[in-house]
This record gives structure tokens, sequence and C-alpha cells, in this order.
């Protein structure tokens, strides 16, 4: 019996091996820039921490450049010590995990068997219109959340305007030919559609995800916003950094932090106030991604659904134990005597959340260092404030720096008033407003980390869950959940929780028309997080979409491998895609 258990666990693993040696690695491609403009001192890439010429604030050497590119061919750690020549002055920022995309993990998908599209390129309308978004959230940072929402709060005048600027550039006008966008029914963006994704469900209710507001701690009301962490609970509310405190605003500070240089010290890179509220503007959306943990937000989430003991998909209640909540016809209304823990149980979803992270930042850390090598937005707004200096020095540009700033001229003209003049910037202070002192992180923009993440655990919350339950009060008698809200197959009521202006206290509000369901809301707070970054200066929307899908990809193929060791129950789960679309998984 031993033997057969090991050829057993042996073949079982064979299998797997095969099942991803037959998921062909598709061929990484990236956008022609990088030799493009290597004459012009590979000012559309990722330099951060190299030198860089205080004039016009490229790369100081084109050659420092081509060291970094190699240290990243080759894979090795140490040569980004001996082999690279960086600014010397004291307290400097390490690049972050340069390596992590050629190590091997032994379950789903390689870190190089998915992939991403090339990224805008430099003269496409499509980049313009990314960094024009960026920076209207920079400009918004301050504006309550309540507002992006055809139905919240009084008028803001700074909200309509961004979006009416947005709305003028051309790629807006062509409907978002390449990565489509949530608009209106007339097919422009409006309050209750912009800078909010791409998904099924995102644009519907309010512009957070309930996920990151309510609770489900029994020894609360879940408007008090208290999730149960085992015998602990999680306070949803965030520190509140200070209004209107912006970072890196004029050239030297930013010249300063292209180098590398650790502008933080000891501190956080905010002024907070650690009372803290509720998520209620851009800016908290911006802290909350400052400080994560990456799978923080979908673990809290999976603890809100157990605690609301929302049910399971329902391919496999019978192994869960909830077969009654469904009433098969075979079922006789007989209780079940198994249920599930180590396996379709709570235990079983809340590792496999986090477990899946890893794999989605050592692929996304490939596509950032060997295939993209993308520079930040913080970077191209640079180039952007020197564009007339950089165009006379590389002619080779073609003008397409002084195209783009052209298009973004009402958007710039905001910057600049809100920036403040620059002696550096003689032609307009159009820098990135940062909501971080230190800018983005030590690593490239595309993909983004925080998206692939959250593509990846949305995906395995989404697989584990019915996500075609709606929230509001439960409508089954008999349930020890009757007349509590959450996400139910049946409510008497539909409605959603949403902050007061201070962000001190959540209430329930009853709702018209389209609930909220749970795919929507998983949706929606994986675009929360990835946003959210953009809303700190540190991404684009590109790097939101593309990454999100990677990581969907990578959560099913841990799933499809994992189907593989469950020999004696039929097991099948239905995945629900960011594209819309449905995954099964598990079904032989």
């Amino acid at each position: 019996m031993k033997l057969d258990r090991e050829e057993s666990a042996y073949r079982v693993r064979v299998e797997a091996a095969e099942q991803a040696r037959n998921r062909k690695h598709k061929p990484h491609r990236s956008n022609p820039d990088e030799e493009r403009y290597g004459f012009a001192n590979y000012l559309m890439n990722f330099t951060k921490g190299l030198q860089h010429d205080p004039g016009t604030g490229v790369v100081a050497d084109p050659n420092h450049f081509k060291a970094f590119r190699t240290c990243i061919d080759e894979g090795y750690v140490e040569p980004f010590t001996s082999r690279l020549f960086v600014p010397t002055e004291e307290g400097r920022r390490k690049w972050e995990a340069p390596t992590a995309g050629v190590v091997f993990d032994l379950q789903g998908p390689d870190a190089q068997a998915v992939t991403m599209a090339p990224a805008p390129e430099l003269c496409s309308d499509e980049l313009t219109f990314e960094i024009a978004e960026v920076y209207e959230l920079a400009l918004l940072r301050d504006v309550p959340l309540s507002t992006f929402d055809e139905g919240g709060g009084s008028k803001q005048a700074s909200l309509d305007a961004s979006i009416k600027r947005l709305s003028a550039l051309q790629y807006a006008k062509d409907r978002f030919p390449n990565r489509p966008r949530k608009t209106g029914c007339s097919g422009v963006l409006d309050r209750q559609t912009a800078f909010r994704g791409s998904s099924p469900g995102v644009e519907v209710g309010p512009y957070v995800s309930q996920f990151l507001w309510i609770g489900n701690d029994d020894c609360h009301d879940m408007g008090d916003g208290y999730i149960t962490y085992g015998a602990q609970t999680i306070n949803q509310r965030v520190p509140i950094a200070k209004t209107g405190e912006d970072h890196m605003q004029d050239w030297m500070s930013w010249l300063r932090v292209q180098n590398g240089y650790d502008v933080n010290g000891c501190s956080k890179g905010q002024t907070l106030d650690c009372k803290g509220r509720f998520i209620c503007t851009p800016r908290d959306l911006a802290t909350y991604v400052h400080f994560d943990a990456l799978y923080q937000a979908y673990l809290n989430a999976t603890l809100i659904l157990l605690g609301m003991e929302t049910p399971f998909d329902p391919g496999f209640a019978k192994l869960s134990g909830q077969r009654n909540m469904y009433k098969p016809g075979d079922s006789s209304g007989t209780d079940q005597n198994a249920g599930g823990f180590a396996l379709w149980g709570g235990p079983h979803i809340l590792t496999l959340v986090t477990e899946v992270a890893t794999r989605a930042l050592k692929a996304v850390r490939y596509q950032k260092f060997n295939n993209h090598l993308r520079l930040r937005p913080e970077a191209l707004a640079g180039r952007i404030a020197q564009a007339d200096k950089l165009e006379k020095k590389y002619p080779g540009l073609c003008g397409c720096l002084k195209t783009m700033k052209k298009d973004l001229t009402y958007t710039l003209k905001s910057i600049d008033k809100h920036n403040g003049p620059d002696a550096k910037l003689p032609g307009g202070n159009h820098l990135l407003p940062m909501a971080f002192a230190e800018g983005s992180p030590m690593h490239p923009t595309y993909g983004a980390g925080h998206a692939t993440v959250a593509g990846a655990c949305t995906t395995i919350v989404k697989a584990f869950f019915d996500t075609g339950t709606v929230f509001g009060k439960n409508a089954e008698k008999g349930h020890c959940k009757f007349g509590k809200y959450g996400f139910y197959p049946s409510i008497s009521s539909a409605g959603y929780f949403e902050p007061d202006a201070a962000g001190k206290k959540l209430s329930y509000k009853s709702r018209k028309g389209c609930a909220l369901t749970l795919e929507g809301e998983l949706n929606k707070l994986a675009a929360n997080i990835s946003i959210g970054r953009n809303m700190a200066g540190v991404h684009y929307y590109s790097d939101y979409y593309d990454s999100l899908r990677m990581g969907e990809e990578i959560a099913i193929g841990m799933l499809e491998e994992q189907a593989l060791c469950y020999p004696t129950d039929d097991f099948v789960m239905t995945v629900p895609t960011f594209d819309g679309d449905q995954v099964r998984i598990g079904a032989r």
C-alpha cells in the first residue's frame, strides 16, 4: 500500500509537470522605445538609481544604462553592486529584487511562461492619455471619492474639469481602442466611470469596494469596520495623510530622487495622523497602498466573506458542506456530516490567497526588469518638463515630446499652478506631484506588482466563493445570518455601506437598480488597489490593465494543477474573468 501511494504521489507530480510543460511560453515583446531612443540616453527607460544629467534629467552616461541592462540580463545579484556606477552619497535606495524573474517555482505557470503586451510607446495617443490620467489624479488627491459617482455628494468642479480635459484628448475621442475603460451610456467618461478600471461591476455603486470599508466582527456592527482575525481584529481605518502635501515638485528634489538618494531617512515619506479614518479620498487610497502587505486586501476580503458565511462556489457545495444551501434534488434535506476545512474550507482558501502572491511577484519582476524596463510616470513628467531642451539636444526625437506637451496644454497649466514656479523650469513646472517623498519604488513601472498580485489573489477568491451573490440583508429564514448584511443568494433589500464626510462612521444606504454583486466588488477591489497606485503617481493605467490579467492567468494555472491532486470526489469550480468570460477548472 505504501508503494502504491508513493507511486501515485509521483504520478500526480509528473502529471502537473506535464500540464505546466504544455503551457507554451509566449514570446516576450516590448515596445521599441529602448532601441528607438537609445541615442537620447535611453530617455524612455527606467534609469532610477543611476547618475542623471542635472540639466536634462536623462541618464548622464548611456554606458551606465547599458551596464545596468547587462546586469539584468545576466541575472546575478552581485554585479548590481560591483559593476555599476551610481552616485555615492550616503543613504541610497536599493533596486528591489531585480533577479526575481529568473528563479523557478514548483507550482503554477513558470515566471516566464506568462507575459504582457508591449506598453504604450512615445508618440502614441494612448501614452499621452495615460500620463494625463496620472496628472489629473494628482490634482484630485483630496477630492472626496463620494463625488466619483453620479449620485454622490455635492458638485465638484475640479473633478468635472479633469474629466472634461481627459475627454478632449484624441485617445478618448477614439473610444480607448487598445485597453478599454468603463464609460457612460454615450461612450464617454463621466463621474460614474472615470478612473474606475475595466472589469464587470466596477462602475456600479460607490467608487470604493465594500471590502475596503466594512467589517465582519460579531462583537461590532459591520459598519464599525472591524474584521475578525482569529481572536483579534483588523481595523479598516487608515492613517490620514496631510491634505495638500505633495512631493518632488521642484527640479532639484526630483533629480535627487532619480539619482536614488534615500530622501526619507527614518521617516515614512508622508506626514500622517495615525488616528485614522475610512478611505475617503484618493490620497487615503494612495496611503493604503503605500504601506499594505500586497495580499492584505484580499486576505481581509476572504476573512469578511467567511465571517458572513458567504456561500462557496455551487460546483463543490457538497465538498464544502454547503449542499443544503443550494438544495440539490438528491439531498432530500439531509444534513451533511462532512464539511470543508483543510480542503474546501477557510484554511484552504486563506492560505492559497497568500500563496499565489509570491508567484505573481516573480512573474511581474521578469516583465519589469528583463522585458519592458519602462520608465515611471514621475520620469516621463520630467521629460515633459524639459521637452524643449531635450528636443533641441536630440533632434531625432522628431518633436514627440513637444507634441505630447501641446496635447496636454490644459492639464499642464493646472499642474504648473499646483506646483508653483521653479527657476530651473522656465518653460513651466510640469513635474508630477507625488504622494510620497521617495516617489516610486526602485523598480520599473510595467507591470505593476500591486496589480499582478491583485489579479492573482482576487482570482482565487472568485474561484472559491459564489460570485453571483449580491449585497444586502439576508432573506433566508432559519439561517444564522438572517437579516444581517452581507453577500447572499437571496436578499430582502439591496444596498451598500459608505463613510460620512469625515470618514469616521459607515452607514448603510438602500440601493435601487443594480445591486452590488460579489464579482463586481472583487473586481472593484482589484481596481481600487491597482489604480490607488496611479493616485500616488507611481503607475499608469496600462500597468493596472495588463498586470491584472497576467495575475489572473497565474492563479488559474495554480488552480488547474491543484485540481489534479483531488483523486476521489468530482470537483469543479467556475471562475469569472476580468474580461467577463468564465473559466471552468477541475472538470475532467
